[in-house]
C-alpha cells in the first residue's frame, strides 16, 4: 500500500480504539485507487492500518506537495506538526476567550487562567510529576534549562564543584553550564562515547564524587538516537549528593515518562516538539528544590508584595513565570497533550520502535552509506531517528536535493550537536527523524529519494 489514507467520515474517531464506522467508508490508498466497502469490511480495513495511516488526517500539513512531490516529512527531531484539534484550541482561545490569566476577576480572564491552569494540570500528569506547581512554563526547553543554571546553579556551585556532561548534549544543554562555570569557577567534566557510540554510563558512573553536584544528560540523543538509563543514572548520581538534570525534548514527545520513577530532580521538554505550539516549553523541577531557589527574572506575576527598596517572591511555580506567559501556547500545549493520551504513549513508543528500526535497516542497505549511533536489537533501544552521512556528498547537498527534487524534508547541519560532531571527526550530518504519523511508506520514498539523489551527484 502505498500513500496514507485520504478522508473517513467526521464520525471516525482516529484515536479511539473503540471507534465506530456508520456508513459506507471510502478510502484512497493510492492516487488513483479508491476502496469502497460496507461498515465491517471498512473496521477491518481500518484497523489492519498503521498508526501512522490512521493518524495522518489529522494532520493538515502533511496533505500537500512540495515542488511538485508529495510532502514526506522526515524532521520531527527538530519539530513535530500540529493536529487539528491544537490549532482548534488556538483559534478559539483567540476567537472566545482571549485575556490576561491570573489578574483579572471579569468573565474572560476567568476562563483563560482556568485553561491555562488546567493545561499545568496536564502537564504534571502527562509525565507523572507529584503536583502541578512542579511544573514551571518557559518558552522553550532552552530558557528551562538556563532557568535552572541561573537560579540554581549560580546559588550552589563553587570554585572546585563539578558538573558532568555528556559530549553527545545539545548546545542548550552546553552553553549555559559553560557560562555559569566561568562565573563559579566549577569543573565542568565530559563522558565520552563507547566504541557503539553511545555516552559511556560506566565511565560517568566512575567519574561521579563527592565534588560533583550536578549531572546534566539527555534522555533520548538528538543525533545518535541512543537511549540512557536515567533511572540508574539519578540513583548514582543521589548516592554522591548530586542532583540530575535531564533533557527530554527527545523523550517526552515519543515514550512514557515519569519524573517520580526515574527520580529526576530537574526535568525539561518542549512544546513544539511533542504536537504543540512553538513558544513554550515546561521545567518538572522537585518542589523542595524549587522553593528554594531564587527568581530568574523579575517582574509582574513573580513578585508577592512590592516596594520601593525590595520586593518578595511569589511561591514556585509563579516565581519564575514573570510576566505575561505565552497563554494560547500553553492553552495549545494541553490540547496536544490530550491529544497523544488519546493515542496512548506507550502505543506510540511501539509503533516508532517498530518503524524507527525500519528507517535504520532501510538507510544501511544503502551504499555508501554511514549511520551514527547504536545498532538496535533486542537489547539495544535506539530512537526513530538516523543521523547518517554519504560518502563524498555534503550532507547539506543531500538535504537540498531531497526537499528541491523530492519533496522529502529532513535535517543537515550539526543539529545543535557541534561538540559531538567534532568527536565523530565530522562537521555535519544529515538526519531522518519519524513521529507516529508517519508509515513506511515514508521511509520507502526517502530510500528512494536518497538513492535517486546519490545518483545524481555520482553521475
Amino acid at each position: 500500500m502505498e500513500g496514507v489514507v485520504s478522508k473517513l467520515p467526521s464520525t471516525f474517531k482516529f484515536i479511539n480504539p473503540n471507534f465506530t464506522i456508520r456508513r459506507t467508508t471510502c478510502i484512497k490508498l493510492k492516487r488513483t485507487i479508491s476502496y469502497c466497502s460496507s461498515s465491517s469490511s471498512a473496521t477491518a480495513l481500518v484497523e489492519s492500518l498503521s498508526l501512522g495511516h490512521i493518524t495522518r488526517p489529522d494532520f493538515p500539513i502533511l496533505h500537500q506537495e512540495v515542488n511538485s512531490s508529495p510532502l514526506v516529512y522526515l524532521d520531527n527531531a527538530a519539530t513535530s506538526q500540529k493536529p487539528s484539534v491544537v490549532l482548534e484550541k488556538l483559534r478559539d482561545y483567540y476567537e472566545s476567550y482571549n485575556s490576561n490569566v491570573h489578574r483579572g476577576i471579569h468573565t474572560l480572564s476567568a476562563r483563560a487562567t482556568d485553561e491555562y491552569e488546567l493545561a499545568r494540570k496536564k502537564v504534571a500528569n502527562f509525565v507523572n510529576a507529584s503536583e502541578s506547581s512542579e511544573i514551571v512554563f518557559t518558552k522553550n526547553a532552552t530558557e528551562a534549562i538556563n532557568l535552572v543554571a541561573y537560579s540554581w546553579g549560580l546559588e550552589n556551585l563553587k570554585r572546585g564543584d563539578e558538573v558532568i556532561l555528556t559530549v553527545a548534549e545539545h548546545h542548550s544543554a552546553l552553553v549555559p553550564w559553560q557560562i555559569v562555570a566561568e562565573k563559579t569557577g566549577a569543573i565542568l567534566k565530559h563522558v565520552s562515547l563507547t566504541k557503539e557510540e553511545v555516552p559511556d554510563v560506566e565511565k560517568l558512573k566512575e567519574m561521579l564524587s563527592e565534588k560533583t553536584k550536578l549531572v546534566v544528560t539527555h534522555h533520548v540523543s538528538n543525533t545518535l538516537g541512543s537511549v540512557l538509563p536515567i533511572k540508574d543514572i539519578t540513583h548514582w548520581s543521589h548516592a554522591v549528593g548530586a542532583k540530575v538534570l535531564v533533557d527530554a525534548c527527545q523523550s517526552v514527545p515519543h515514550m512514557v515518562v515519569d519524573v517520580q520513577s526515574l527520580d529526576a530532580d530537574f526535568l525539561v521538554a518542549s512544546s513544539h516538539k511533542m504536537c504543540g505550539p512553538t513558544g513554550v516549553g515546561f521545567l518538572y523541577g522537585k518542589r523542595e528544590i524549587l522553593i528554594g531557589m531564587p527568581p530568574f527574572l523579575g517582574g509582574g506575576e513573580m513578585i508577592s508584595d512590592v516596594f520601593l527598596d525590595h520586593s518578595t517572591y511569589a511561591e514556585p511555580p509563579s516565581r519564575f513565570e514573570a510576566g505575561t506567559p505565552a497563554i494560547g501556547e500553553v492553552i495549545g500545549l494541553g490540547a496536544a497533550i490530550d491529544y497523544l493520551s488519546g493515542i496512548g504513549m506507550q502505543k506510540i513508543h511501539d509503533y516508532e520502535t517498530e518503524l524507527g528500526t525500519y528507517l535504520y535497516g532501510s538507510l544501511r542497505s544503502v551504499p555508501l552509506v554511514r549511520i551514527y549511533g547504536p545498532v538496535p536489537s533486542q537489547n539495544v533501544r535506539r530512537a526513530a531517528l538516523c543521523s547518517f552521512n554519504v560518502q563524498n556528498i555534503h550532507a547539506t547537498d543531500i538535504a537540498a536535493i531531497l526537499d528541491q527534487q523530492y519533496g522529502v524534508a529532513i535535517r543537515s547541519g550539526h543539529h545543535c550537536a557541534q561538540p559531538l560532531h567534532e568527536y565523530l571527526g565530522i562537521h555535519a550530518s544529515a538526519r531522518a527523524s519519524l513521529h507516529f504519523y508517519n508509515t513506511k511508506e515514508d521511509v520507502d520514498a526517502f530510500i528512494a529519494a536518497l538513492k535517486g539523489t546519490i545518483d545524481f551527484f555520482s553521475s
